[in-house]
């Protein structure tokens, strides 16, 4: 079972995870525990992770609406408001057991609650074990911009139990394999050339670990976000402003289908700067396509798009920074990206898609 070394921290991965959890919870002495889930995870997770640590039998439950709008203030009051109502301490652990959204807003409530108590990631969906669960970001969406409060915190463990991505939707498994797809354009070519031609019965434990990996080798050198990690952004600076503008319509996008249309789009403002070649381009158009058959986007005002992403948190003296591939398997980050380029690259990906 792998168990890959992080920032202060393990990240166990694999079928026994959870009995690898029960055993570190037996080890340590925490006053009282905490289990954050949606009402998906409450549902199709909650019971295996009682029965397989049962010392977690008294813990409080404490449920949140599943999809992107529980990540917000009012919904961090109702998670701050229990913990003190059940007379959480210092020494009180909150598990997040759920995707993205519960990993992102349980650590930052965990983060703040008396400055910060102990927590723990077990991620249930493919977009949090891959991507979300490690790496010490935590936020919530404030204003209508993704992520705009939050801060860096680690958590005390991860424990990613590939037997519940069963439970997922065809859709939400795309969901997170876009963040698996981003990981290999930016940082291993040959991770790339393997995932263009992913075979339907792939086993999935080994995308997350070698993404997990991947993530975890930037994170840990660059923890604050001052540098290289700022690669991971790629896809993230158009597609981030789609997702907010689409967010509760009838359009509403998943955060990995909303990355998707981020990278075509970027990695056309990449080729625009001649980082890569039109052979590049048209492999990583065909593929992401292929893959992930992305929605056209051309209902969206390119001027409310182009205002979310002058309140990006990378755009700095008000000019706009972007992460772009240079070369299939690298990037480079803080590159300086103008209006012309962003709304050519979005007309394009209208027109072709």
């Amino acid at each position: 079972m792998p168990v890959i070394k992080s920032l202060g921290y393990n990240i166990t991965i694999g079928k026994d995870a959870l009995r690898s959890l029960s055993a570190f919870l037996k080890k340590t002495n925490f006053s009282s525990c905490f289990i954050i889930c949606d009402e998906n995870t409450i549902q199709f997770c909650l019971p295996k992770l009682i029965t397989t640590c049962s010392i977690l039998k008294d813990a409080e439950i404490i449920e949140l609406e599943s999809g992107e709008t529980s990540k917000s203030l009012e919904f961090s009051a109702h998670i701050w408001q229990t913990l003190i109502e059940n007379n959480a301490d210092k020494n009180s652990l909150i598990i997040n057991l759920g995707g993205g959204v519960v990993s992102d807003l349980g650590g930052f409530c965990a983060s703040t609650y008396k400055r910060g108590i102990d927590f723990i990631n077990v991620p249930t969906s493919l977009l949090a074990m891959a991507d979300a669960s490690v790496g010490g970001k935590t936020g919530i969406d404030f204003a209508g911009l993704k992520n705009s409060i939050g801060t860096f915190a680690q958590p005390k463990a991860v424990f990613v139990d590939p037997e519940f991505l069963k439970t997922l939707p065809a859709r939400h498994y795309k969901n997170g394999l876009a963040e698996i797809f981003k990981m290999a354009l930016i940082s291993d070519k040959k991770f790339w050339e393997e995932l263009k031609n992913l075979k339907p019965d792939h086993k999935a434990e080994q995308l997350v670990t070698k993404s997990i990996t991947l993530k975890n080798k930037i994170v840990v050198k660059d923890p604050l976000d001052k540098g290289t990690r700022k690669i991971l952004n790629f896809g993230h600076t158009i597609g981030h402003a789609i997702e907010s503008l689409l967010l509760g319509t009838n359009e509403e996008l998943l955060h990995g289908e909303a990355i998707v249309i981020g990278m075509l789009t970027e990695s056309h403002i990449a080729f625009q700067k001649k980082f890569i070649t039109k052979k590049e381009l048209d492999e990583i158009t065909f593929t992401l396509k292929k893959v992930f058959e992305p929605k056209k986007i051309g209902q969206l005002n390119f001027s409310a798009i182009f205002a979310l992403l002058k309140n990006d948190k990378k755009t700095s003296k008000n000019k706009l920074k972007f992460s772009l591939i240079h070369k299939t398997g690298t990037c480079k980050f803080d590159v300086e990206v103008n209006e012309s380029q962003i709304k050519k690259a979005i007309d394009l990906y209208n027109t072709s898609a």
